[in-house]
């Protein structure tokens, strides 16, 4: 299986995607993982990202779509792979059809795990972490026994900046302005299913086996 993985922000995509790298016996290539290894090998192209990281800008295109060749040409990618977090662009998706073509390989499809965005803003601006052990509670769906106060060590439970209303729908229209061309990308070759993720975990792996046809 070689496969792409999208989603909105807490749509649950990390979960789906080792879930599928565990059945379909496949390496999860994300592109932090990614840039994370060329870096701590020092590879040429590791190096430079890591001088545009080290400034705060953005990883050029030309070098991303470099060490995630690199990565795709490692012997534990020839039986497959799910790639998430790349592509993120128009020009990215091309460079990795071609790259895929030059190679003998095209992709079996593109995942992508849809949840509706109200949802997923009641999702984010309810979690609460803990400041202490990192434990993750939600008011409504998993709240802690004792309101404000963390199951397990006792310690007070936090909202995340990030989880704001305000934040949670920024990310959310960010993603979606970067990704709907993606998706009619994708839908043009006959490649993209949709799940559901609006539902339980073990649902959502139920529906993403069926689209694949496993």
């Amino acid at each position: 299986m070689k496969l792409l993985i999208m989603g909105r922000p807490g749509a649950g995509k990390g979960t789906q995607a080792v879930n599928i790298k565990e059945y379909y016996k496949i390496p999860h290539i994300s592109t932090g993982d990614m840039f994370r290894a060329a870096i701590k090998n020092e590879t040429k192209l590791g190096l430079l990202a890591k001088s545009y990281m080290d400034k705060g800008g953005l990883v050029p295109d030309e070098v991303t779509i470099g060490i995630v060749e690199e990565r795709l040409l490692e012997d534990d990618c020839k039986n497959g792979f799910l790639l998430d977090g790349f592509p993120r662009t128009i020009n990215q998706a091309i460079a990795l059809d071609s790259f895929l073509t030059k190679n003998g390989v095209k992709l079996d499809a593109v995942l992508d795990v849809n949840v509706k965005p109200e949802i997923l803003v009641r999702r984010m601006v309810g979690r609460r972490v803990c400041k202490t052990c990192g434990a993750t509670f939600h008011v409504e769906f998993n709240a802690p026994k004792v309101e404000g106060i963390c199951d397990n060590c006792g310690s007070q439970l936090i909202q995340r900046a990030d989880d704001t209303e305000a934040t949670a729908k920024n990310r959310l229209e960010v993603y979606d302005n970067n990704t709907a061309p993606l998706l009619e990308y994708y839908k043009k070759q006959n490649i993209l299913k949709t799940v559901d993720g609006d539902q339980p975990l073990d649902k959502v792996f139920d529906d993403i086996k069926a689209v694949l046809g496993a």
